[in-house]
């Protein structure tokens, strides 16, 4: 497989991880940065000038963005797109976009053939990226990946409960879907690997058991051997939320990765908060840490 070379536009969280994977499965894995020389790479993971990423593109045969737009659209676009369209060797290309797209569906569930009702600006800035991702699908294939809400070590309710920053908000029946890092990074290089022809796809990349977060707070409390964070009613939460917490507090979905696991062939590592919040308290050793 090293004739296969990914390109990561962006080194971040999620970038990295997925680099990591990439790397562990024998493909060649360069990621471009904003940043190159101040940032701290996986091993085995070439860094590029983001301004200079063109050059890259000529070898690359795969890509994936994991930036979100800006005002002005999608950053990887308004820099690359011409050099994308010309890239010589590309036969792949995957978008991290969410699943805000999918608006407010009043506790229903979703699933990826579940057209986009996005309510806000910043959703709906996803909803064009998306779109203007999707263009590249007459040429080579195109996965475009519906992602939950991220955790993994060092950004999970382990880490809130522990710090003391964990705030308890109860609001019986306002689930919400999540997704471990390591399995986005298994996904979308399973994805980036399967052989297949121009064309789009939708994947949803959330584990199997939509929750509550005051459940999640609970559960790595419990794991813990400490005390559950006090209870917040919403009500009185609300008043003092951002902009952005209160966008994500007035829409209520489940969503559906049934269809995303059988096409690339998978099943999650952490099928719930649970698995995952306990694999973060291990820690990469398989030992238990301290509290």
């Amino acid at each position: 497989m090293t004739d296969r070379f990914l390109l990561i536009f962006g080194l971040g969280y999620t970038g990295a991880a997925i680099a990591r994977h990439a790397v562990a499965s024998g493909w060649r894995v360069a990621g471009a940065s904003r940043d190159p020389d101040g940032i701290a790479a996986p091993a085995g993971v070439e860094v590029v000038g983001f301004d200079r990423a063109a050059e890259a593109l000529v070898e690359a045969t795969h890509l994936v963005a994991t930036a979100p737009p800006a005002e002005t659209g999608d950053p990887v676009l308004a820099a690359h797109e011409a050099a994308i369209a010309a890239a010589p060797r590309l036969a792949w290309a995957g978008y991290l976009s969410t699943t805000g797209v999918f608006g407010d569906r009043n506790g229903d569930w979703v699933d990826e053939d579940t057209p986009p009702a996005p309510a806000s600006e910043r959703t709906r800035r996803r909803v064009e990226a998306e779109r203007h991702w999707a263009t590249l699908a007459g040429r080579i294939a195109v996965d475009v990946f519906r992602v939950g809400g991220i955790y993994g070590p060092g950004r999970s309710a382990i880490e809130e409960v522990r710090a003391g920053t964990a705030r308890r908000i109860l609001r019986p029946g306002h689930q919400f879907g999540r997704i471990h890092r390591d399995d986005i990074a298994r996904a979308v290089v399973a994805a980036a690997g399967q052989e297949r022809g121009e064309g789009l796809r939708y994947l949803n990349l959330v584990d199997d058991v939509p929750a509550e977060s005051a459940l999640v707070l609970e559960e790595a409390a419990r794991l813990l051997g400490v005390d559950a964070p006090p209870a917040i009613a919403f009500e009185q939460a609300h008043a003092a939320m951002s902009p952005m917490a209160r966008s994500f507090w007035a829409e209520n979905r489940k969503v559906s990765s049934v269809r995303t696991k059988a096409a690339l062939g998978l099943e999650w590592l952490y099928p719930s908060y649970r698995e995952g919040l306990a694999a973060i308290l291990r820690g990469p050793d398989g030992k238990a840490e301290s509290v």
